[in-house]
């Protein structure tokens, strides 16, 4: 396994990091622990997960996933695992947490942030994540913005703009937390480049903690940060985090070698509307044709392929069984060749981010 520092940050954090999101819904506790077990074998010392855990959210599962992973961390020696996890924000149907974040204001954050500590059954977080943005902004499968978001009403009038928690507040309440020791570093997740740089203007200009990291969905399928972003990850030392490598599951071609069968695509039909798009299937047999024409597995591929891009600090893969996993992981060994690199250029510019 490789190691690598994370932004600006004094973390090393292993080339993978384990993904939870499954726990609590698709996995059992035992089953958690056979996979943090394992991680930690291979290497891994890096953990991912979140307060809106497992996904998709729903009511009745929400929190199980720190829960689990609570559980395991307590037998663990702390000062080795560097644990990443998320508040969860505005503007999205999640009205089980907290009573539905109206914002990420200094009492939402706080909350959100002493409850997962007691959950994981820790007193610090090394990275703690803005799940998704306090504005207006397309995510989730969505890629256009929409200036009506910015009004209650959806519709323009003058003086009805939508009221929103400002970078900078968001940002002292993470300084204050920062003081007290309750996390270490600070980063985003599903932001977009306008947001990545007036988070880091307005830490220099307020003397406010810099984030150490941005993770955002990064695959095959979804090649989006590359238009804008990754030239501010150069530029500022900022730590990239790619979750979804395998696309919900699409790049290991299962879906389209059987559409019926078992897994998170089939099983939550409508809730990832990135992977419904038109090209998704089109992509994912091109993408699987090139893998095994050059002696791989589609999952191989796929995974090489974000592993070992130059802006990719550490890739989250999950898996719900340990077959998965232990392909998922094995794939760090994976090179891909300058010939099969150029062959996926191809078909990126003939198909370019069918699932944004």
């Amino acid at each position: 396994m490789e190691y690598r520092q994370l932004g600006p940050s004094d973390l090393t954090v292993s080339a993978v990091c384990l993904g939870t999101m499954t726990y609590g819904d698709q996995n059992t506790q035992a089953e958690a622990h056979e996979q943090l077990d394992y991680a930690l074998s291979q290497g891994i010392n890096f953990i991912d997960t979140a307060e809106m855990y497992p996904v998709p959210p729903k009511a009745e599962t929400c929190t199980r996933t720190e829960v689990m992973v609570g559980h395991w961390l307590k037998n663990q020696a702390r000062d080795k695992i560097i644990l990443g996890t998320k508040v969860a924000g505005p503007r999205r149907n999640v009205s089980w947490i907290r009573g539905g974040p109206s914002s990420l204001d200094s009492t939402n954050i706080r909350a959100a942030l002493d409850a997962s500590l007691q959950r994981l059954q820790t007193d610090y977080i090394d990275i703690y994540q803005l799940h998704w943005p306090e504005r207006n902004v397309p995510m989730f499968g969505q890629y256009q913005f929409d200036p009506a978001g910015e009004f209650e009403s959806g519709v323009y009038k003058q003086g009805a703009e939508k009221e929103w928690v400002s970078i900078q507040n968001q940002l002292e309440t993470l300084s204050a937390l920062v003081k007290e020791g309750k996390i270490r570093y600070i980063g985003l997740s599903n932001e977009h480049p306008w947001g990545v740089m007036e988070f880091l203007r307005v830490a220099k200009e307020f003397n406010l903690p810099r984030i150490a990291s941005l993770q955002n969905g990064y695959s095959l399928m979804n090649r989006t940060l590359e238009l804008g972003l990754t030239e501010i990850l150069y530029r500022e030392k900022v730590g990239f985090l790619a979750y979804s490598p395998l696309a919900f599951g699409h790049l290991t071609a299962k879906y389209s070698d059987d559409p019926a069968a078992k897994g998170r695509a089939t099983m939550f039909t409508g809730y990832a509307q990135r992977y419904t798009k038109p090209n998704v299937t089109p992509a994912t047999i091109a993408y699987a044709k090139l893998a095994r024409m050059h002696g791989m597995t589609p999952t191989q591929m796929a995974l090489s392929f974000v592993y070992h891009r130059w802006f990719v600090t550490s890739t989250i893969v999950g898996a719900t069984n340990m077959k998965q996993l232990q392909e998922n992981i094995a794939a760090w060994q994976t090179s891909l060749s300058p010939e099969v690199m150029q062959e996926i250029e191809d078909l990126h510019l003939q198909m370019m981010n069918p699932a944004p």
